[in-house]
């Protein structure tokens, strides 16, 4: 990827971080900052660089959006990607925010996806519907799979993602993604076993771009292979929907290069701020 065909690629992701929380969230202008704020139990909240602004941003402004963000309750988080707002780390840094690095990959067009083969594992491969009774568990496992982070084979299985689904029942998780899925701004796959979803992840398209969010094996059904093939089938299912840009933010060098074997290339660094722990 040339150097323009690059800066085109990233300006068309800039309009879809912008795009994409409007479906659940209202949003609060600071200039060259624009803070998200979930409607209810929806897309999580964060702040991130306004579209078109071009200018600095300082410390003062990014502790004034991390006043707002205290005074609402919410997470005092910004996301943003390095390369096209070069100026905000360091005044992100000046207030006491802790920068986490991931790597942004853009899947080449011209990559070919292979066909999804029958698996001799007896894990099934497919998109999710929203009636679908392996829904609940890919969505209970990712909590697992976040707890125990990286690509080593963990300890979690079938037991505690049964009793995450269970303790998560009535919180409303599925009823919501159910609703995205029929409205169509989300698409879910998972690798099914036993009616258990063993990994699970799933895009969201707005227009012709869609990332790749939320993706997550069960910490015991590592190593298998699970997760590229339910990425093969998110990028299927994104490209059938008229998608021509598939992107995702790789949170290492080591899990970058898993999704590289598909066909994704980095064209960035994908930035999120946070308090110190």
């Amino acid at each position: 990827m040339d150097l323009d065909d690059r800066r085109g690629v990233l300006n068309s992701l800039e309009h879809y971080y912008d795009s994409v929380p409007r479906s659940s969230a209202r949003v609060e202008d600071f200039g060259p900052l624009t803070l998200f704020v979930r409607d209810g139990d929806g897309f999580p909240s964060y702040a991130r660089p306004s579209v078109g602004w071009s200018g600095a941003v300082s410390a003062a402004e990014v502790a004034s959006v991390r006043e707002r963000q205290r005074a609402l309750d919410l997470p005092e988080s910004f996301e943003w990607v390095a390369e096209t707002t070069p100026g905000l780390r360091t005044a992100v840094e000046q207030t006491g925010l802790v920068v986490h690095e991931h790597v942004l990959m853009v899947l080449s067009p011209h990559a070919l996806i292979p066909a999804l083969p029958e698996r001799a594992d007896g894990v099934v491969v497919r998109s999710l519907g929203p009636d679908d009774p392996a829904l609940p568990s890919a969505l209970a496992l990712l909590y697992l799979a976040f707890g125990e982070p990286g690509t080593r084979v963990g300890v979690a299985g079938v037991t505690e993602l049964d009793e995450a689904v269970d303790s998560r029942a009535a919180d409303g998780s599925v009823e919501r993604m159910a609703s995205r899925i029929r409205a169509g701004l989300t698409g879910v796959a998972a690798a099914v076993v036993d009616g258990r979803a063993l990994c699970a992840g799933r895009h969201q398209p707005v227009g012709t771009v869609s990332e790749i969010v939320g993706m997550g094996t069960l910490p015991t059904a590592r190593r298998r292979g699970l997760a590229l093939a339910v990425t093969a089938s998110l990028v299927a299912d994104a490209r059938s929907r008229g998608v021509g840009t598939v992107f995702l933010s790789a949170s290492d060098d080591d899990v970058a290069r898993i999704y590289s074997r598909l066909g994704f290339d980095r064209v960035g660094t994908a930035l999120i701020a946070e308090p110190a722990e």
